[in-house]
């Protein structure tokens, strides 16, 4: 009776009868089901179960600082994610608009998109000391490179006859950027935006470690130490959900408001 239950959800699934939601769930138990399977396999101190893992989340969660951490950590990925993308969009479209500024500054792109994050990390603090600046402004140097490119790539690929019937309706320029111009690059600052949260939070990470002396990094640096696995899981699981909150309340409504006019 189990089998032939596995096998007609198998079924439902590959026949996209099930909802999306269902699907995303399915998806979340069979995940918790593989890491409690391979948990007891390893019967090993350096997996630990969900459960054990659930029960250090809660005690940090009560009786420790994550949130303060977690609310340190999360200050820096939105500052660093708010002048990453501010910079980077106006830089790609001017980029994208103007030739000889894009032929000017490609060769810094390239130099800034191939620096490690490390290295521009620990120059930001040797030159800068061991502050917030220099934390916030080494992650905003690793990301916004690839704003820029997203960027101009986006600005290239903005239908121009648009632009021209603006103009031919003498439409003002601030309106014409904000309502002919501007709304064809959403799709694009969304892209810069949710593959900039991804890859911010994980710099942050890496700066809070070298460099800070709180934050989720500094405190999975001192778990490390203490071979403390289950406390370095907690913590990350509660600032991945918090970028699943992030995801669900602000990315994705603002990308389905931003593109609406495509509908």
């Amino acid at each position: 009776m189990a089998g032939s239950h596995v096998l007609n959800t198998i079924r439902s699934i590959t026949k996209g009868e099930i909802s999306p939601g269902w699907l995303r769930t399915i998806s979340f138990v069979l995940l918790i089901l593989i890491w409690e399977v391979s948990a007891l396999l390893a019967n090993s101190r350096v997996l630990p179960d969900p459960w054990s893992v659930a029960v250090v989340f809660y005690d940090h969660l009560i009786n420790g600082s994550l949130i303060y951490d977690l609310g340190i950590t999360l200050w820096r990925v939105i500052a660093a994610f708010v002048l990453a993308m501010v910079t980077g969009t106006a830089i790609g479209i001017l980029m994208g608009l103007r030739k000889r500024l894009d032929i000017l500054l490609d060769g810094w792109l390239i130099l800034f998109l191939n620096i490690p994050a490390l290295v521009t990390i620990i120059l930001c603090y040797v030159w800068f000391g061991l502050t917030e600046v220099a934390a916030i402004t080494a992650v905003a140097l690793n990301k916004f490179p690839n704003v820029i490119v997203t960027l101009r790539e986006g600005t290239r690929a903005v239908d121009r006859d648009l632009l021209q019937v603006a103009q031919v309706f003498r439409v003002g320029h601030r309106k014409a950027f904000f309502k002919f111009f501007l709304p064809q690059l959403y799709p694009y600052i969304m892209v810069a935006a949710r593959s900039g949260i991804a890859l911010i939070w994980k710099i942050v990470l890496v700066v809070e470690l070298l460099g800070r002396s709180n934050g989720i990094g500094f405190q999975l640096s001192v778990f490390f130490q203490l071979f403390d696995i289950s406390s370095i899981l907690a913590y990350t699981l509660a600032f991945v959900i918090v970028m699943l909150i992030v995801e669900l309340l602000f990315i994705g409504p603002m990308d389905r408001y931003a593109t609406r006019w495509r509908k």
